[in-house]
């Protein structure tokens, strides 16, 4: 039993400091009854392919809250829909500039809108025949993206970095094609830790050749540091500010949380339309970021 707890230890360092392949659980029967969770390699078969990835995880029945998960409502009339479309052509505009395909969705403060943006956003990458997108709830402090789907919390991204579960486990397939869901998980005070424990990169570098989009909803930039952590793992940040709510010191501050190459704009969001008819969704934040985020 000791050679197994000494191989345990080693796979665990190795996959923090190297970033080592991804893992699986297997349950390791031992004396009295107890169970011992091994950790091993599932990257014996090679790459994970995207048949293999919908045969295996879990087909959910969704119950999306219509009032603001737009893409699942019939009408195509929903106030926000075409200035998502927009925001859309802009990233495939970026895209042709750098690469793009991880995008962090981040706010100053709570209530902004963040999590909104991030499950729209994903919803409308998919409208486009063939593109496959998959969204993260990477709020492990205050997870919210299920209950926007209907859907349970966990087992989620929390579970999935605490090496509890692997990543079949985690992702959902719901009802609408080509759109997965890696829920939040059980909410969790260490997050950062989490993130930085190695897991997290080996996710990313497995499903990232599988999807056209990989959406990762953060906390709010201003209030702790995990957005900024969390940043280092994707190719963007779009930050949302509110309307006439968003104090102009709280967005600088989360602003100062990114360098000027990860942030790619601000999305304006909770725009009166009577003031703004054109409804502006989007700034984009090369070359003038401090200039857009004073104007909003």
């Amino acid at each position: 039993m000791s050679r197994i707890h000494e191989a345990l230890k080693k796979a665990e360092l190795e996959r923090a400091t190297h970033g080592g392949p991804e893992d699986h659980v297997i349950e390791q029967p031992m004396p009295s009854g107890m169970s011992a969770r091994m950790v091993g390699s599932v990257n014996a078969d090679g790459p994970l392919t995207f048949e293999a990835l919908q045969a295996r995880t879990a087909r959910v029945q969704w119950n999306p809250n219509l009032n603001t998960m737009l893409f699942f409502a019939g009408s195509d009339q929903a106030m926000g829909k075409e200035e998502l479309r927009t925001l859309r052509s802009r990233l495939y505009q970026m895209r042709e500039r750098k690469p793009l395909k991880k995008i962090l969705i981040t706010s100053a403060l709570p209530q902004e809108g963040k999590s909104f943006v991030s499950a729209n956003l994903a919803q409308v990458l998919v409208q486009q025949r063939g593109r496959r997108a998959l969204l993260i709830d990477a709020d492990m402090r205050g997870p919210r993206l299920h209950q926007a789907f209907g859907t349970a919390v966990q087992p989620g991204l929390a579970e999935y970095l605490m090496g509890e579960q692997d990543e079949f486990g985690v992702i959902q397939q719901g009802t609408m094609e080509n759109l997965f869901l890696i829920p939040g998980g059980r909410p969790v005070t260490n997050a950062p830790e989490l993130v930085s424990n190695g897991r997290l990169k080996n996710l990313m570098a497995r499903l990232e050749p599988l999807f056209d989009w990989i959406i990762v909803d953060s906390p709010p930039a201003a209030l702790v540091s995990d957005a900024s952590v969390l940043a280092n793992f994707c190719d963007g940040v779009l930050m949302v500010v509110r309307s006439s709510v968003t104090p102009s010191e709280a967005a600088r501050k989360a602003r100062m949380e990114f360098t000027p190459d990860q942030l790619l704009g601000v999305v304006l969001n909770g725009i009166d339309p009577k003031l703004d008819s054109y409804a502006r969704a989007y700034y984009p934040a090369y070359g003038q970021p401090e200039a857009e985020l004073k104007k909003s």
